[in-house]
């Protein structure tokens, strides 16, 4: 978080008429100066008192908070969150929306990244315009989904758990997390005291019972003896190095997706949603239709679950190489598709390891980067290989509306065939997208 300016207005209320949705769970307002407002706890179209959090007079813009409805949107509810609002727990975004106008709100984020950044309208990326939830998500006004898998919880010096505060270091102590999954919750970690830790990282696998505790203790601390509410493997994050090393138990978890079961050790990333998995390898295979014979990038592989879904499909006469930076996802990968002859997995950056690869030409990629994006070099790359077509699955709208303006730009250009959007974050801001493209000059 950056120092306050000088000129602080930190604590400051205005009483603003709220404009539309910004990216980043806060909605856009003006002063009677003029100087904008990132307001919090808001919706489009409401008149609110808005507080300063962040910024002063000689700022681009401020941070606020509304600690005031004046006048509510018809979309307005009460939060069911008892840590939810203005200075509260920042793990949420939109609680006090109701969950149709959460993924109204999302849209329209995508839809206007979409066009400030790559010049692009719904029309032209084959994109309904809507954001799709999760089986099982869509619930009525007043309740939450309990989605979240992976549950990281910040300790307070007491030993108390909790949740972070928005752009804050402060813990939230929390009882109970209502986005949380079945799986998390049931482990009670709310329910003792974690003395010495600094955070208290839960995963619930989906497919299989694994449940997994991952602790990163403060300097010189000592591990507590971890007694929870259901068995569980343990693990440490290093002090130093922040390598995780293996307490008791496995050092992995065992997800299951696509008809496979996948090994994701130490705390390694997987898509937190339980039907995330399932849901973009769909997307992605049916944007890409893989045939028999072809061969395949799949960059950012992680554990390989798109490299593995591509090898089911391109058969035995087909290839697919995966590139993965982090060695324990690779160690994951190799074993996870040590059936298959026709997968590789190299370990490296993209950027690094993919031209050394001496790969002129692939008949299809399938790229999952993370929040900020692949960038236009490697873009710039992947226009050269010829693929047909190329399935971006992205987690951030904004880094993928920069990436597309690359594809459209590159010398041999790529456009959008169809994009789809997927709400997995309930509540919060976020939104998970899949992209489809191809060459330009192709039909759809």
């Amino acid at each position: 978080m950056q120092a306050e300016p000088k000129t602080s207005l930190v604590g400051e209320e205005y009483e603003v008429e709220i404009g539309p949705v910004a990216h980043g769970g806060h909605c856009v307002a003006r002063t009677a100066e003029g100087q904008v407002l990132f307001v919090r706890h808001a919706l489009p179209g409401e008149r609110v008192v808005a507080r300063v959090t962040e910024g002063g007079a000689d700022s681009r813009f401020l941070r606020a908070d509304a600690v005031q409805v004046l006048d509510p949107s018809k979309d307005r509810i009460e939060a069911p969150c008892p840590y939810a609002g203005p200075g509260r727990c920042g793990g949420c975004d939109w609680q006090h929306a109701k969950p149709g106008a959460q993924r109204r709100l999302k849209a329209d984020v995508v839809a206007e990244q979409l066009q400030r950044l790559a010049g692009l309208t719904p029309e032209q990326v084959g994109w309904d315009g809507t954001v799709v939830p999760a089986p099982g998500d869509k619930v009525p006004s007043g309740q939450v989904p309990a989605w979240r898998t992976r549950v990281q919880y910040a300790v307070d010096e007491t030993g108390r758990p909790g949740l972070r505060r928005h752009r804050s270091h402060e813990v939230e102590p929390i009882a109970h997390c209502l986005i949380a999954a079945e799986g998390v919750s049931e482990l009670g970690i709310e329910r003792r005291t974690w003395p010495g830790m600094a955070t208290v990282e839960a995963i619930a696998a989906t497919g299989s019972g694994d449940r997994q505790v991952v602790l990163a203790p403060r300097p010189g601390a000592r591990l507590p003896l971890v007694e929870l509410d259901r068995p569980v493997s343990v693990l440490r994050v290093d002090e130093h190095d922040g390598a995780v090393h293996r307490v008791h138990g496995r050092p992995f978890v065992r997800e299951r997706a696509d008809d496979r079961t996948w090994r994701v050790g130490a705390g390694g990333f997987w898509q937190v949603h339980p039907r995330a998995a399932d849901l973009l390898v769909e997307a992605a295979m049916q944007g890409l239709l893989p045939r028999k014979g072809e061969t395949a990038l799949d960059l950012y592989c992680g554990v390989g679950l798109f490299a593995g879904a591509l090898a089911d499909r391109v058969g035995e006469k087909g290839a697919v190489l995966g590139i993965e930076s982090s060695k324990r996802a690779v160690e994951d990968a190799r074993h996870n598709l040590r059936e298959f002859d026709r997968v590789r997995i190299e370990h490296g950056k993209v950027e690094q390891v993919l031209p050394r690869t001496g790969i002129t030409e692939a008949d299809l990629v399938l790229l999952d980067p993370p929040r900020t994006g692949a960038g236009r070099g490697i873009v710039t790359h992947l226009t050269t290989l010829g693929a047909r077509r190329i399935a971006y699955v992205a987690c951030d709208p904004a880094a993928l509306a920069r990436d597309l303006s690359y594809f459209q730009t590159a010398d041999r250009p790529y456009r959008v065939r169809t994009l789809r959007a997927f709400d997995l974050f309930p509540m919060t801001h976020h939104v998970e997208c899949v992209a489809i493209l191809e060459p330009v000059g192709k039909g759809r």
